[in-house]
């Protein structure tokens, strides 16, 4: 097999396009809003799961993103600038989808941006807070440099949980990741967030099978938890074409099964979803809240 490649994929990862009632009519209120979903966008596994619990997750800020990481297929380039000022309105009228109970922000990098985008991530945060406060909000942000006061900016604007993808172990960083973004970066970034509201719920996600050893994934939930992070997913990386990193194992299912009790209960992580499919907006900080709310 050419290194360049990756390896066949096994039967687990073979999977069936969301249908039925529920996805047909999520889908038509948010078109009717002119919203589109990353879960559509990226054919995410889990969005018939997601979207009949309640959960969706919107991309804001465009779709053309300022960094250029190897595992990705957003478009790289340069906004300039652009911002869609009727966004915040836009995404606020997901409140008044009634099947919706749970809302990931989620963007591209906007390096080209004075704040990074962060004051439209607030924005956006808190209209959908005022048109419904009872909505569950997650920003799965990315890294603002490391700059506080644009992570500030969103931690105050009212959401319930804040997420930021560590993606991969220390040693893979630099060959997986654009060269802007860092393994300390990320890890300072959802400290500061969990330092600046005690009550925030935090959450990040690692992608598995580019060659990471099992010490490694070990050190990255230490690392985790250790700046407060208590929402961990775990997913399959698939290469998205010949052109991005080729995969370099792929996990079955019962390692996944097992990286999950570690996660819970060896490194203390009040959730971890973890599975083959599992990605990164997948539905586990809201289980984790609504089981939290349930026992109060």
């Amino acid at each position: 097999m050419s290194p360049s490649l990756s390896p066949p994929k096994p039967p687990w990862l073979k999977i069936r396009l969301a249908t039925g009632e529920v996805v047909a009519d999520v889908r038509n209120m948010l078109r009717q809003r002119g919203l589109y979903t990353v879960c559509e966008e990226a054919r995410c596994p889990n969005l018939g799961e997601c979207w009949a619990a309640g959960t969706a997750t919107v991309m804001i800020l465009g779709g053309v993103c300022t960094r250029g990481c190897r595992f990705c297929a957003v478009e790289t380039g340069n906004p300039r600038g652009w911002l869609d000022p009727e966004e915040p309105r836009k995404v606020a009228e997901t409140a008044e989808i009634g099947r919706l109970r749970y809302v990931v922000l989620t963007s591209v990098d906007r390096d080209d941006l004075p704040d990074l985008g962060a004051g439209h991530y607030a924005a956006c945060v808190r209209a959908l807070k005022e048109r419904r406060p009872g909505m569950l909000v997650e920003a799965l942000t990315p890294d603002f440099q490391g700059r506080e006061e644009c992570v500030r900016a969103v931690v105050e604007a009212g959401l319930d949980v804040f997420a930021h993808n560590l993606e991969t172990v220390e040693r893979l960083h630099r060959r997986v990741r654009d060269v802007r973004a860092t393994y300390l970066q990320s890890l300072k970034v959802l400290e500061a967030a969990g330092r600046l509201r005690g009550d925030l719920v935090l959450k990040s996600s690692l992608m598995l099978g580019l060659g990471e050893t099992e010490a490694e994934i070990r050190q990255a939930m230490a690392d985790l938890r250790a700046v407060g992070v208590e929402i961990l997913t775990l997913g399959q990386y698939l290469s998205p074409s010949s052109r991005h990193l080729p995969v370099h194992r792929y996990l079955p299912p019962s390692e996944f099964d097992w990286l999950k009790k570690v996660a819970e209960e060896e490194y203390g992580f009040a959730y971890c979803a973890s599975g083959p499919l599992v990605r990164s907006s997948y539905k586990a900080a809201e289980n984790y809240l609504l089981s939290r709310a349930a026992k109060a």
